[in-house]
């Protein structure tokens, strides 16, 4: 699609031109020249900070973000799936109450963002709204949810969130809740719950992509079994390249691919987190960026990078990245295989620390003999195919 809308944009200038022997330019490198998706963006904490703009430019050495628009045109991030993540808290009335409502304050904000960047990206639901998107010369917005727990225990609410956008969605995060097991929680339900069954019935009515990411070993299972259609791990590691639960195993990869699914490939538990007392006193700042005064948000960051210097948080690197990668694509193909690096919600590491350096994974995979429609399709081909396929 992308190449497409840049052959037409040459032809038009051709055609304007008065002198035939005139030199072409340049064309755009390779990636440039795809349509770039990631389904995973944690960026929407940042969005109601004081004294910030998403359509700044920030760098890693004054601000925390790893994305923002000028640095999605650096990395030619066309767009991507923004994420309404809503901590998990108590199983209760009053629990699922105060996460309906955060949740649905966070979907507002991220509809106010776009609006107010209205010239430079726009609201996407459908496939086509990406191909749209992109020959207007627009960056493209999908919603996701990360944990359904604010769904509490009544469904008709997925429907309100779909009317406003949501595309994706996930059962469960990082501790067990109404749905589902987490694959880093306690295997209460042995996968998914009564009500998680359910909840993959109405994910499939609504059209909603289901996002396994975070889910046990068994909920992935039982949700690959019961969905009518492909489902997706917005942001997953292998676990041959890391054995933590959080990872998905590669005989499921291939179970995955078998239904039409796909894995977006995460920088993050391809190692331990190194989550000591001092990171983990400013992750729970981080959570929090959105109610601090801007003074207060640069001392985060400067605690934040002056402690980088001494230790990090992900013992991985760039190459480790890619040697992940390209083992995905051997076990399930170039058509089941997408990218979610969780930008913004811990992903990152030495190499690969923010949306600038995304042409490297390009270089690399077409280093590794990967023809280019294969890499656009690793891109957004699939992402865009399972989004299609939800039966609506």
């Amino acid at each position: 699609m992308k190449q497409l809308a840049l052959l037409l944009t040459a032809t038009s200038l051709a055609a304007c031109s008065t002198g035939g022997d005139e030199p072409k330019a340049p064309e755009p490198p390779l990636h440039g020249r795809m349509l770039v998706l990631d389904t995973h963006l944690d960026t929407p904490l940042h969005f109601e900070r004081a004294e910030w703009s998403f359509a700044d430019r920030h760098t890693l050495t004054d601000d925390m973000v790893q994305l923002d628009i000028p640095r999605m045109k650096d990395g030619h991030l066309d767009g991507g799936f923004f994420v309404i993540y809503t901590e998990q808290g108590p199983l209760t009335a009053k629990g699922y109450a105060d996460a309906l409502a955060f949740a649905r304050r966070r979907s507002d904000l991220i509809d106010r963002t776009l609006a107010r960047y209205s010239d430079a990206i726009a609201p996407a639901r459908t496939a086509a709204d990406a191909g749209r998107l992109t020959r207007e010369g627009k960056l493209i917005a999908f919603k996701s949810m990360e944990n359904s727990y604010p769904l509490g225990e009544d469904l008709t609410l997925l429907a309100e969130f779909y009317d406003t956008g949501l595309r994706m969605a996930g059962p469960v995060h990082s501790r067990t809740n109404q749905f589902a097991d987490s694959a880093t929680g306690e295997a209460r339900w042995k996968g998914l719950s009564p009500l998680g069954k359910q909840w993959v019935a109405e994910m499939n009515r609504l059209g909603i992509v289901i996002d396994a990411s975070h889910s046990s070993d068994a909920a992935f299972d039982q949700m690959l079994a019961l969905s009518k259609y492909p489902i997706i791990l917005s942001h997953s590691s292998l676990r041959s390249a890391h054995a933590h639960p959080r990872n998905l195993d590669e005989a499921r990869l291939k179970a995955l691919a078998a239904k039409g699914g796909a894995m977006c490939i995460s920088t993050i538990f391809m190692s331990d987190m190194n989550m000591t007392p001092a990171r983990a006193e400013l992750f729970g700042q981080y959570e929090r960026i959105g109610t601090m005064t801007a003074a207060e948000q640069a001392e985060l960051n400067r605690r934040w990078r002056e402690l980088d210097k001494s230790e990090s948080l992900w013992a991985a690197d760039f190459d480790d990245y890619m040697r992940m990668v390209l083992r995905a694509i051997e076990v399930a193909g170039p058509d089941h295989i997408c990218f979610g690096a969780d930008w913004d919600g811990g992903g990152g590491l030495k190499g690969i620390e923010d949306i600038t350096a995304l042409p490297k994974v390009t270089a690399r995979l077409k280093e590794a003999g990967y023809s280019d429609a294969e890499i656009e399709k690793m891109w957004s081909g699939n992402v865009l195919r399972i989004l299609a396929a939800q039966g609506k």
